[in-house]
């Protein structure tokens, strides 16, 4: 891809985002919106190959009802109210809406169809977009919409996104769509706690962000898409591998590590909300996701991949890491103790 097209494109996502992100009026909100998905359809198809196209077009229909049921949502509301601000979103129709519009922006079940197709279909790099920096803005505008939100409606959403998400990952061979189910499952998590603590489904959108970023440049970096390959690029980078196993762990949310800390405060949220029954359920979901997770670890470290020959494989160190992938691989390792600083501003 031409550099200045490429640099078109990625100060366009940030302005999309900044837009909606500054923005108090709807309409604002709804062009940041249709900035960003216009700006990263390029990126998707940018390999030409028929499933990067089909990509695309998956994305932007999706993205594009998803638009047109956001502005459908804040016109309802502006008509029974008069107010266009985003934080004066108080029609109960007009929520449901807008509800079903975010959720389908950021592949919430039951919208969440399209995402692991165009996760599949884009390159590693864009596929870490579409994870993280796309899914800012919904999140942006749920965080100033929570109060108005119906609790039961998200809370069915994220129980049966922490559910799908771990049980269609289960049997999936190729990374980017493994990723894209822990994707649907950490939003559940987020889903959860929005109303009761906003802050909170802040706080698990960035570490996420941190922990998924840490695992696709390290994808990226040794070149895999599926975890046939995954067997054999342990011999490439053995340091690399050994730390791609613990952001694994780390985004399961295994104690010692970074991803416990999100999940940790939302279980004692729910429980101080008297919602220990959804607690315990989607912490017992959890662990579908710990499943795939350990097997994705198990792939990238203990496996050996065959070999007919009786020689010791050679490690080829001599590449040297990226610092981004080891400033990231450590912040999703080492992060928990910082949770007594966290705390009291939640």
């Amino acid at each position: 891809m031409n550099p200045q097209a490429k640099l078109i494109f990625i100060s366009s996502l940030l302005l999309g985002t900044t837009i909606v992100i500054s923005s108090n009026h709807w309409i604002t909100a709804w062009a940041g919106l249709e900035i960003n998905t216009l700006a990263i359809l390029p990126l998707i198809s940018k390999s030409h190959h028929p499933r990067a196209i089909e990509a695309a077009t998956k994305y932007f229909l999706t993205q594009a009802t998803a638009s047109a049921l956001l502005l459908f949502s804040s016109m309802t509301n502006a008509w029974h109210t008069g107010q266009w601000d985003i934080t004066q979103m108080t029609h109960p129709t007009s929520c449901l809406i807008l509800t079903s519009a975010l959720a389908m922006k950021l592949g919430l079940v039951p919208f969440h169809f399209w995402f692991p197709e165009v996760l599949q279909g884009s390159p590693l790099i864009t596929g870490l977009l579409l994870s993280t920096a796309m899914k800012l803005p919904p999140i942006t505008l749920l965080y100033m919409t929570a109060q108005s939100l119906n609790p039961t409606v998200l809370t069915g959403m994220a129980i049966l996104s922490a559910a799908l998400g771990g049980w269609m990952g289960l049997n999936q061979t190729q990374v980017r769509k493994i990723l894209a189910f822990s994707s649907i499952s950490h939003l559940g998590w987020m889903a959860i706690i929005l109303v009761y603590n906003p802050k909170l489904t802040l706080l698990n959108f960035y570490l996420y962000t941190l922990m998924t970023a840490a695992i696709f440049l390290t994808l990226n970096s040794t070149n895999t898409t599926k975890l046939s390959t995954l067997m054999t690029s342990w011999t490439k980078a053995p340091a690399l591998s050994a730390m791609l196993m613990l952001t694994l762990l780390s985004l399961a949310g295994l104690p010692p590590l970074t991803g416990f800390l999100p999940k940790w405060l939302i279980i004692q949220e729910l429980t101080k909300q008297e919602m220990t029954p959804a607690a315990t359920i989607i912490a017992l979901l959890s662990l579908l996701g710990l499943f795939f997770y350990l097997r994705l670890a198990y792939c990238a470290t203990i496996t050996l991949p065959p070999h007919s020959t009786n020689h010791m494989k050679q490690w080829h160190t001599n590449k040297p890491i990226p610092s981004s992938i080891a400033i990231l691989t450590v912040l999703s390792t080492t992060l928990l103790p910082l949770s007594p600083m966290i705390s009291p501003t939640i």
